[in-house]
């Protein structure tokens, strides 16, 4: 049974369509197939396919069938990961699809509910604009039952924007273009999944049955492709996705973990068949569809996704197999494994000014996964460290104080392997960090040459969310370079730091 977003009762009803004409001729842009020995090249048109579908929660779909996704899943990449909250925004479809589409999170474009009030679309356009931009030629489609996706979320440069009545409507319009057009980058979102989340919630079986229909969707859109009189000459990217979750007893927009997870499935060129990875985010989709077309992002465009190919395990990832259960923190599952304080190889922390006592999980500098860390204690701010990825270092004051220590506050330091640099020149400093304050606190970052005085390169004193890149010269002479990330706090909030790089 279809079921429509009467939840969304402001933005439903008709789509408004807008058609604009479509590309008169396929695109000149091709990329190179590793050819056989002895053979030549094979020359593929490059061609992109992402489908959103609306409120699906991941966690289901093991329990329902869905034969077509879990088809790509074999053939190809699986990633969860989990979205931001409030205060950043709730786990709405509107900052959901326009974090998707954009590659940016909600703090840079703004879409933070779905009335799309404030939103920077001119500043961060979604994906098929920017690939426009770069190749007029380039025929991209949007095809969408919720009327926001194609009137709103992809922008008018967009060659082809439909919406459909239903999800039915949809597939339909999606097969016939995707058969008998030369579509090079085409997006899909399906919607009826959502409504079955708010009308039945996810323990109903309606939920499955409405995520079998989406896949049965799917597959139809699947064989619109292979179907294709060009397909052999072609070099498909297929991409899955998800806006949010949603609760067991329907309905999103909070910070649990059932609303907050979110995936993306991905098959072609470079996904290993079977694969499974813990760094990919969402913001990754739009740049990896314009990798695939061969656009490399300005860094001017600021994007806070990067291509999945591209993206590479930092030492606080090697952690994950080693990470443990709880201690102190009881809210969580006792089967969860997502933290510990031993440092990577290379690392230190130096927890010699801290007190003895508080919480185990948090005394000193950690490294944790978002899984485990944002579920401590929700509606603090921890959901909005959206830009580390898999393991990260974190020092949470807050959580810390909860248990009795001794006297004193948290005053834990973190220090970097020497990092081998050229002196005389300069080097560059780049992490990923979320400072937030709530009390007293402090977060200073060190720089030290060749195990001489430490040199204050960065301070923390306010609220900071952001990939940072610092530059610093290096003395004549020098050989190497250690940070020292130091944070003191009382009872306050935290600071995380992941992805720490200098180059020089």
């Amino acid at each position: 049974m279809r079921l429509s977003r009467s939840v969304r009762a402001a933005l439903a009803g008709t789509v408004a369509v807008a058609v604009l004409p479509l590309a008169a001729s396929a695109h000149a842009a091709s990329t190179k197939e590793g050819a056989t020995a002895g053979a030549a090249a094979v020359v593929k048109q490059p061609k992109s396919l992402v489908i959103g579908i609306d409120g699906a929660t991941f966690a289901k779909f093991e329990k329902a069938k869905m034969p077509r996704v879990k088809g790509l899943m074999a053939a190809g990449m699986t990633a969860t990961s989990n979205l931001y909250a409030n205060p950043m925004a709730p786990t709405s479809s509107g900052p959901g699809w326009s974090t998707i589409a954009t590659g940016t999170w909600p703090d840079k474009h703004k879409v933070v509910d779905n009335s799309f009030t404030g939103a920077r679309y001119d500043l961060y356009p979604d994906y098929a604009t920017r690939l426009e931009s770069a190749d007029a030629g380039l025929n991209t489609l949007v095809v969408g039952t919720w009327g926001p996706i194609p009137t709103t979320v992809f922008g008018p440069a967009v060659d082809t924007r439909l919406g459909g009545v239903d999800d039915a409507n949809t597939t339909a319009t999606a097969v016939s273009r995707l058969t008998t057009t030369d579509a090079d980058a085409t997006f899909v979102h399906l919607d009826e999944v959502d409504g079955a989340g708010h009308y039945y919630g996810t323990e109903h079986r309606a939920y499955l049955n409405a995520l079998n229909v989406a896949d049965t969707q799917i597959g139809r859109i699947l064989d619109a492709v292979t179907s294709r009189a060009t397909y052999a000459d072609e070099d498909w990217q297929i991409v899955i996705t998800a806006d949010h979750g949603h609760a067991p007893g329907g309905g999103h927009g909070g910070n649990t973990p059932a609303e907050r997870q979110t995936f993306v499935i991905a098959k072609g060129t470079g996904f290993a068949p079977g694969s499974v990875r813990h760094d990919v985010k969402v913001t990754d989709i739009a740049p990896t569809v314009l990798s695939h077309f061969g656009v490399v992002p300005d860094p001017a465009w600021q994007l806070d996704g990067k291509a999945i190919g591209s993206l590479a395990p930092d030492a606080f990832d090697a952690l994950r197999p080693a990470l443990n259960t709880r201690v102190d923190e009881l809210a969580l599952s006792s089967t969860l494994k997502g933290w510990t304080t031993t440092a990577p190889s290379g690392w230190t922390i130096d927890n010699s000014a801290m007190p003895t006592g508080g919480v185990t999980e948090w005394r000193g500098w950690s490294f944790a996964t978002d899984e485990f860390w944002t579920n401590t204690d929700r509606d603090q701010g921890r959901e909005t460290n959206v830009r580390a990825r898999n393991v990260f270092a974190v020092a949470d004051s807050d959580e810390w104080d909860d248990k009795a220590h001794g006297a004193g506050q948290f005053d834990s330091t973190l220090v970097s392997p020497a990092f081998a640099v050229t002196g005389g020149a300069t080097a560059t400093v780049s992490y990923a960090t979320n400072y937030k304050v709530d009390g007293p606190q402090t977060g200073d970052v060190y720089v030290s040459f060749d195990g001489g005085p430490q040199q204050l390169l960065q301070s923390y004193r306010a609220d900071r969310n952001a990939f940072e890149k610092l530059t610093v010269t290096v003395p004549a002479g020098a050989t190497t370079a250690r940070l020292s990330f130091r944070y003191t706090g009382t009872n306050s909030a935290f600071w995380t730091v992941d992805q720490v790089t200098l180059t020089s």
